[in-house]
């Protein structure tokens, strides 16, 4: 499996490639969306804020966004999944827009929310093999999608429930780091990697064809 891991422009992500690597994809970090689309799916990682991300989509966003109704594959992590909305409370800048809704400010006591805590998940398959997850979380701002059946997993944290993970066609987004977030968060990785492999299966000349 041939994954782009999207570069902003900022923020460190070894990790996060190491983990795909690990589930046996070959990643290319790339900052030029015409090469990230031709290979078989995409991960959106979590650095930066939304703001200087989404400076860095496509000028004109019909056709990434399109490609994902269409079932391309797509993993949102934290500020990756935030920026499948329209819009965030953080800066200005509109996203990619495939999940309608906004991105809020955590209204806590606490804020960033950092550390560990419980995920309720539906069920999926990218939480195949999973029996309990506990993921790591570093956020300030959470997603609130128009149609609550968007959602696929929840967390609360500080009597706040909210929208931990979402699924719109082959697109997962997860509001916490499944790198960071041993061997459960190593699972969904490898699931995804899986779901991108089954959808490439699927449409065998789809990368050719645009190569």
């Amino acid at each position: 499996m041939k994954l782009a891991l999207f570069d902003y422009g900022a923020g460190n992500l070894h990790s996060l490639g190491k983990a795909l690597e690990a589930a046996q994809a070959t990643v290319t970090v790339t900052s030029d969306w015409d090469k990230a689309l031709r290979l078989d799916g995409l991960v959106l990682p979590g650095v930066v804020a939304f703001g200087p991300a989404a400076r860095a989509l496509p000028d004109d966003i019909g056709p990434l966004r399109r490609r994902l109704e269409e079932g391309y594959p797509c993993l949102g992590i934290c500020l990756g999944m935030q920026l499948l909305f329209d819009a965030s409370d953080e800066s200005d800048g509109h996203g990619i827009g495939l999940v309608p809704g906004r991105v809020r400010h955590l209204e806590s006591a606490v804020v960033p929310h950092m550390g560990w805590n419980d995920v309720e998940t539906a069920e999926d398959p990218i939480f195949d093999g999973i029996e309990q997850l506990v993921a790591y979380y570093a956020n300030s701002y959470i997603c609130e999608p128009v149609d609550s059946a968007a959602a696929i997993a929840w967390s609360t944290y500080e009597g706040r429930r909210f929208a931990a993970g979402l699924r719109a066609a082959n697109t997962w987004g997860l509001q916490y780091h499944p790198e960071k977030s041993s061997l459960p968060g190593r699972q969904i990785i490898t699931n995804f990697v899986r779901l991108a492999a089954e959808t490439r299966q699927a449409s065998p000349d789809s990368v050719e064809s645009r190569a």
